[in-house]
């Protein structure tokens, strides 16, 4: 690690030695000179964010998110990018001295970030779950968005000057901004405790879709009132709800259409035979739809959930999904890295009681707004504060919030700041409450369900001799549940973890090195293992063919045999039939 710091630091000293010249006053405005500034500004973000993130995941045991967002912080235009650089004829992040303190050139490549994070956020989401769990789910949901929402905008009322009405668009930001939550984190915490079958994990997770769709809409609805606000004048209910009935409306319409209509797109882009032909053209049409978002007045990313949303119950959405993680590796770091360049340290300096108060009324707003209507729905208060605690990270939609409503001028670069400090508090305070709330007994009140709390839950482990054979036994269990048509769902890009589902079975499938593990309630137990069997005989058969063909020497000496046009093997044996029996005559 040391010798690698060393030698990008090396890196770039020595790159200003060549790169002397390379602008001049007079060129400075030129497309070429804006094309190499935005390269050099790439080139240093990548850099920053591996480093960043690789240290915040492996040393400080933090996600790795947290540290995309410190990167940017770091060279950002208010701390080490805003230094002067003689080589580039200036800073190499130059604040624009608009409303956003990056060049338009790298803003462009967040918002395509953000279309692809939102894509396949649609793509994992499994909709006949959200829909089967419905109900406490739901209700856990709506009361921590309710909450949230009110206290976030009544706080911004009470303490902002200038905000003097709950409808005031930066209040409605404000609001908006403490209702959103980030289900990554805590999706890796209940699996490594395996609590993700559990009846918080189950509704922590129902929860969590619905705030993302929630949150969306919501987004939408402040857009629209921000807009309708810059025309002038007071902002009539009327139009509120105008507002909101387009927002869903859109929503509603696109969604229905585009589940109706999903399979038969697929169905068709197969007679491609192409899997790079039907990612591409998914991805097109998820750009596509978040731009014909934007025309309807709404927000880019609900085009791009809309669309990923409509693909997730094809038989292709997993696949989509594998050819996009080296997309999205590369892209969604940059976003986040973005993000924390907009963090004005200087402005954020009279907002900072604010900002503290905020982050207490967002995690309050959580634990409250969604424990009563756990403890209404059969949970003791131990799970009521487990789903509360499940519930408080936020992640990328606190983002893309506070981004949009930093470059429509709705709050400016204090508030913004106040965003990221209450995602950085909340994630960070996240993982060790929830881990501690589960030491304890059943958070669960009723009897019938107690088959499905933690201490029911059984593991089967499966352990290998290498980890190659176990990522190789781990691909075909999963097809095998697939073809069970079971939803699997990849929970972390970094960490082979994923979840299963099909009606009321609930399986979490963890690999770590040579061992895999599958959690799942009593009553599924012979069903799991029964799967599990299946995928292993299958890949005993697939062995069995391999014992049954040529020696690899043999195979080795046709293959060479057709590349180089030497003689086969058969000719070979002729030719040396022939030569005995010469020698015999």
């Amino acid at each position: 690690m040391k010798r690698i710091t060393l030698a990008i630091l090396i890196l770039l000293a020595v790159v200003p030695l060549f790169a002397s010249g390379v602008a001049s006053g007079g060129e400075a405005e030129n497309m070429t000179h804006k094309m190499t500034i935005l390269v050099f500004q790439l080139a240093i973000i990548v850099i920053a964010v591996r480093l960043f993130g690789h240290i915040f995941s492996r040393y400080l045991k933090q996600p790795r998110v947290l540290g995309e967002l410190v990167a940017g912080m770091v060279i950002g235009p208010y701390a080490l990018g805003g230094i002067q650089l003689d080589f580039l004829g200036q800073q190499l992040f130059e604040t624009t001295g608009g409303s956003l303190p990056v060049s338009p050139e790298l803003y462009g490549f967040a918002i395509v970030a953000s279309i692809i994070l939102l894509f396949l956020s649609g793509l994992e989401t499994d909709l006949p779950t959200f829909l089967r769990f419905s109900g406490v789910g739901s209700f856990v949901g709506l009361g921590g968005v309710i909450v949230s929402f009110f206290l976030g905008d009544a706080l911004a009322v009470l303490l902002l000057p200038g905000v003097d009405n709950f409808m005031h668009p930066t209040a409605l930001f404000l609001g908006t901004l403490s209702t959103a939550t980030s289900v990554g984190i805590t999706a890796r915490i209940l699996s490594e405790k395996r609590k993700m079958s559990s009846p918080e994990g189950v509704t922590i997770l129902a929860a969590a879709v619905l705030d993302d769709v929630v949150g969306i809409i919501l987004l939408a609805v402040v857009v629209g009132v921000a807009k309708v606000a810059d025309t002038g004048g007071a902002i009539p209910w009327g139009n509120i709800g105008i507002i909101a009935a387009k927002a869903f409306g859109f929503w509603l319409i696109f969604t229905v259409l585009g589940i109706l209509l999903g399979k038969k797109l697929t169905r068709g882009l197969k007679r491609f035979r192409s899997m790079e032909m039907l990612t591409g053209i998914s991805f097109g049409l998820a750009l596509l739809f978040a731009g014909l978002s934007e025309q309807a007045g709404l927000a880019m990313i609900i085009g791009a959930y809309v669309t990923g949303l409509s693909l997730s119950q094809t038989d292709v959405a997993h696949e989509i999904r594998e050819k996009l993680e080296g997309v999205y590796a590369f892209f969604v770091p940059i976003f986040f890295c973005v993000m924390g360049m907009m963090v004005n340290f200087a402005a954020m300096k009279g907002v900072i009681l604010f900002g503290l108060a905020y982050t207490a009324i967002a995690i309050i707003g959580k634990i409250v707004g969604c424990g009563i209507p756990a403890l209404m729905s059969g949970f003791n208060l131990r799970g009521a504060f487990r789903i509360g605690a499940g519930m408080l990270p936020r992640g990328e939609v606190t983002l893309i919030i506070a981004g949009i409503g930093l470059a429509s001028g709705v709050i400016g670069p204090g508030m913004f700041g106040v965003a990221i400090m209450t995602l950085l508090v909340a994630s960070i305070i996240a993982p060790p409450t929830l881990i501690k709330s589960f030491q304890g007994g059943s958070g669960y009140r009723k009897k019938s369900r107690k088959k499905t709390t933690e201490e029911g839950l059984i593991a089967i482990n499966l352990d290998f001799p290498t980890k190659r054979m176990t990522d190789f036994i781990r691909s075909e269990i999963l097809t095998v549940f697939r073809q069970e048509e079971f939803f699997v769902q990849k929970m972390g890009l970094h960490i082979p973890l994923f979840h299963l589902r099909k009606d009321e079975i609930l399986i979490t499938l963890i690999q770590k090195d040579e061992v895999i593990t599958l959690n799942t309630a009593p009553e599924h137990e012979q069903f799991v293992r029964l799967l599990v069997l299946e995928a292993i005989l299958e890949l005993k058969d697939f062995l069995k063919g391999l014992e049954g063909m040529k020696s690899p020497d043999a195979m080795g000496m046709d293959l060479m045999s057709r590349l180089f046009g030497g003689p086969s093997k058969e000719k070979k044996t002729q030719a040396e039939e022939s030569d005995n029996g010469e020698k015999e005559e």
